[in-house]
């Protein structure tokens, strides 16, 4: 058998399960938080640019022309940034640099499912701390004293985020490192970069895919104290990010006000899909996200989800016990909300 070869923690997981990614264009994708509108005219420039001659040569390794643009929109130094292959590689990378067998990663649950992957992958031990029906930072954070503590902010799936004052005391409390997972941020109030300037054992993790139009790309941006930075880049890839995504993340954030037109736009569309939501009988909380949580306590919402797929209409829908009784609907277009709302 192949899995002789395999390690044994390895060959015992389950692996991640992104959501549905359908091959044809029948259906409205409502499921992975995918922003409905195009990235900015400028973005496609600098992509188609860059597809040229150049594509024979190694890109730049430290990917600068992103880090540069990235600090100056955020205020920061170029060392104070890494840019990984989405947020996803910067999340393997820090749990590569920081954690071995049995080293301790605590982060509230429900959240991003793919922490516990990138854990196991590591061998260390997971604690999970249940969030409060609410959705507001637990309590026990603190006492389960990891090696690393994780929180999504805003959450996935719930949307809602963590009061910057919290994830501050937090921070204060705990010796270990703290990472910010704000790839939602740009759809909130506040972010914890600010953070930064008074905490050394903070990382506060971005990505383009959601604000920026820019999944298809896979960059993303960790920013922290320079000596934490500089133990990150010992583990990534020479070569982790593509020149067409270099590209594309720089010209992004040249045009960084085609993005938050976007959002606003995003923002205005959710309040609606909330309240049509209620107005149907789904329990909704106040996201601050792309997307929102609906739920009717205690009924199983699998046939509901199977039958908006027969509909042409993808949301995802997670069988766990925390979230039988929901589905995370990304927010689309009005036109695709008023079809959603219509299937419903």
């Amino acid at each position: 058998m192949t899995s002789k070869f395999i390690r044994p923690n390895v060959a015992a997981m389950a692996g991640y399960v992104p959501g549905e990614q359908p091959q044809d264009r029948r259906y409205i994708k409502l499921n992975t938080n995918e922003n409905p509108y195009p990235p900015s005219p400028r973005v496609i420039e600098a992509v188609r640019a860059a597809a040229g001659d150049d594509l024979r040569l190694y890109p730049d390794p430290m990917a600068n022309a992103v880090r540069d643009r990235a600090a100056q929109r955020y205020d920061l130094a170029r060392d104070n940034i890494l840019v990984g292959n989405g947020s996803d590689e910067l999340l393997s990378l820090i749990l590569r640099a920081c954690i071995g067998p049995q080293d301790r990663v605590v982060y509230p649950c429900p959240t991003y499912s793919l922490y516990d992957t990138l854990v196991d992958i590591q061998e260390g031990e997971i604690v999970r701390v249940p969030y409060p029906s609410d959705f507001q930072l637990p309590s026990g954070l603190v006492e389960a004293r990891g090696r690393v503590t994780i929180l999504c902010h805003p959450n996935s799936p719930s949307g809602m985020p963590v009061p910057i004052e919290k994830i501050e005391t937090l921070a204060r409390s705990l010796e270990g490192l703290v990472v910010v997972d704000e790839a939602y941020v740009d759809f909130s109030a506040q972010s914890a970069l600010p953070l930064l300037r008074k905490l050394d054992n903070v990382l506060v993790l971005r990505t383009f895919s959601k604000s920026f139009s820019l999944a298809g790309m896979r960059i993303g941006l960790a920013f922290g104290a320079p000596p934490l930075i500089a133990e990150l880049l010992k583990v990534k890839d020479s070569y982790n990010v593509s020149r067409t995504s270099i590209a594309a993340a720089a010209a992004a954030l040249d045009d960084y006000s085609w993005m938050t037109e976007n959002v606003a736009r995003i923002c205005r569309t959710r309040g609606r899909l909330i309240k049509e939501l209620r107005a149907r009988a789904f329990s909704v909380l106040d996201s601050q996200t792309n997307f929102v949580l609906a739920r009717r306590p205690g009924v199983s919402l699998e046939p509901l989800y199977r039958q908006l797929k027969e509909r042409g209409v993808l949301v995802r829908y997670f069988a766990t016990p925390e979230l039988f009784d929901a589905l995370r609907i990304s927010v689309g277009t009005d036109a695709e909300i008023d079809a959603l709302l219509a299937a419903l």
